[in-house]
């Protein structure tokens, strides 16, 4: 492995100074699980290695309504945070998903996104989330939502000498529920096939079906309890990974269900407007049709159990009820 030097600055300023001194010969490493591995690899080759570990500020978590994510923020630190799991659910289940315990006590949800793999497992539960992504360097400052924040494989926005500084999550509408789903052949330590995250908001909580939500009822009896009950979706957001080159949202498909009363044959139309809407590659893990196939399932999966999330925020769910 080439050698470099190593820098680990005890302030924000600081770190950014010298990442403007060394331009691009520098390269940022927080968790370094990408990172190290790159460098390993000969993917990229940094003359000098800054680390943000130890910044103040960098791995805080504030919740007050919206949510406030620190760069250094670890997924085990996601995955154990009350407030995103009853909030933002769909975040949560990105964390559960990611590699095994010892890499999220490491990993950090900064370098996830910065690293830009189409299969990173954040970065759809945060295009549904309405993130905006805090981005700081020397000089200046700015913010931008984050559908803006991917270009390509491993490509981002950010210029030279440009850092992630945070991520902001802006307060849902009430009765919003979220949920992601990780496709992958074996359950643990994979890469995905897929990635699929759904947001939805509905105009009330309570609805008549709540008790079918516990039993083996159904998807289709539960959605027509709902249309006979008129539950209107208020909001949706449909994302998904490894479907583009980008994490992608399904807008199409997001506007057959905004504003409409909830029914299975509207799912099943939104869910195949997002399979059309997907731009998948034939790949080792899988090809483009079965990705298509599988969004068409899955769309309509992390719809139901957003609902459910909505229903009933406090009682267990049972996803493979869904299945």
């Amino acid at each position: 492995m080439k050698k470099f030097d190593y820098f680990k600055p005890k302030t924000l300023e600081e770190a950014l100074a010298l990442f403007a001194k060394y331009g691009e010969k520098a390269k940022l490493i927080a968790g370094g699980t990408d990172v190290i591995v790159m460098i390993k690899q000969k993917t990229i080759s940094p003359d000098v290695l800054i680390s943000l570990q130890g910044i103040p500020g960098l791995n805080e978590i504030k919740c007050n309504g919206s949510l406030t994510i620190g760069p250094m923020v670890t997924h085990r630190a996601i995955e154990k945070s009350e407030a995103i799991r009853k909030h933002f659910s769909a975040l949560t289940d990105a964390a559960d998903f990611l590699g095994s315990i010892q890499i999220r006590n490491v990993a950090t949800i900064g370098g996830n996104i910065c690293t830009a793999a189409p299969s990173a497992d954040t970065a759809t539960p945060l295009l549904v989330l309405g993130t905006q992504v805090r981005i700081k360097s020397l000089k200046e400052e700015r913010t931008i939502p984050i559908e803006e924040f991917f270009k390509g494989p491993g490509k981002t926005v950010l210029k030279a000498s440009e850092m992630v500084k945070e991520l902001l999550i802006p307060k849902l509408l009430p009765n919003t529920g979220s949920a992601y789903y990780k496709l992958q052949r074996r359950l643990a330590l994979d890469l995905p096939i897929l990635g699929v995250s759904v947001l939805i908001s509905l105009d009330k909580n309570k609805v008549a079906c709540s008790d079918m939500l516990c039993t083996a009822s159904p998807i289709s009896s539960i959605l027509h309890k709902m249309e006979e009950d008129q539950i209107v979706c208020k909001e949706v957001r449909i994302a998904l990974g490894v479907a583009a080159p980008t994490p992608l949202r399904a807008v199409k498909a997001e506007a057959l269900l905004r504003g409409k009363k909830l029914s299975d044959e509207l799912l099943e139309e939104v869910a195949a407007t997002a399979s059309k809407e997907a731009q998948p590659r034939d790949s080792i893990r899988g090809e483009a049709w079965y990705r298509r196939d599988m969004i068409k399932v899955l769309v309509k999966r992390m719809a139901m159990k957003s609902i459910e999330r909505v229903i009933q925020p406090e009682e267990t769910i049972f996803p493979e009820r869904l299945w």
